[in-house]
């Protein structure tokens, strides 16, 4: 089983780039964040040509996820758990072909010092609480998705450059850690401990895609029983190089049966 996850910063501007990458990756799964439309306005009808069954979950103009996948999907459940207030169309979680999987786009929570900020921790927090009721299942759990969140100094082209920006604070990576401590495993770094240039992001401003001054915040992180089976992962810097790109690129994730 082959998954992908990408932000594609507005699936309506990125439609022909991500349907294009389908047809040649051909992943069986795409987890998708920051679609920037209401779930109605998904064009599930463009998927479902292509032969994938779709779940968005969406909101207008801003944040939004959704999964496409060319097998049935199950057990759909949306919104992270914790807190009823929170509107935000952050997180969907569905099971395919037994695999719990969950399309993941956190706050990016700039700037700090904000409102902001305070939400990004509380939802991180909330999420290593669900993600800790996922485990004693004991089923492969897959959590992809942009974690806007920098793990190590190996993952940012300037750590000096990106010590007071939210994705890169103490707090924020030690929030990715207490989820790791749970017995997750952020699977590209494990199989590829000393990549450098390993980036999954690189701004619109200042060349940073000709420069190659990106961040790794793009993530996949799995439970022991998913671990088992990992078969590979990878990063496809090309689609951030086309024409009319997302800032962010696909990681792929690679499972045996």
């Amino acid at each position: 089983m082959k998954i992908a996850t990408w932000n594609v910063n507005s699936i309506r501007a990125r439609l022909p780039n991500v349907m294009a990458w389908l047809a040649e990756a051909k992943p069986d799964i795409l987890l998708m964040q920051e679609i920037k439309c209401e779930t109605d306005a998904f064009p599930a009808m463009d998927f479902k040509a292509a032969g994938y069954e779709t779940h968005a979950l969406g909101q207008k103009s801003y944040n939004g996820v959704a999964i496409a996948s060319l097998h049935p999907i199950e057990a759909v459940h949306e919104g992270l758990p914790g807190d009823a207030k929170d509107e935000q169309a952050r997180y969907v979680e569905v099971t395919i072909k037994g695999v719990r999987v969950a399309s993941i786009y956190a706050p990016n929570g700039n700037p700090v010092g904000t409102e902001k900020y305070d939400y990004k921790l509380a939802w991180l927090a909330r999420l290593k609480k669900h993600a800790a009721a996922l485990l004693r299942d004991e089923k492969p759990v897959v959590l992809g998705g942009d974690y806007n969140v920098i793990p190590e100094p190996i993952d940012v082209h300037d750590p000096a450059a990106w010590e007071g920006d939210a994705l890169y604070l103490p707090q924020t990576r030690a929030a990715l850690r207490d989820i790791l401590n749970l017995g997750y495993a952020d699977i590209f770094r494990a199989l590829h401990p000393h990549r450098k240039n390993a980036y999954t992001f690189w701004d619109y401003q200042g060349g940073a895609w000709p420069r190659d001054n990106g961040i790794r915040i793009d993530h996949f992180l799995l439970s022991p029983e998913a671990v088992d089976r990992v078969a590979g992962c990878t990063i496809d810097r090309a689609p951030r190089g086309e024409d009319k790109a997302s800032d962010h690129t696909p990681v792929i994730l690679e499972l045996r049966a």
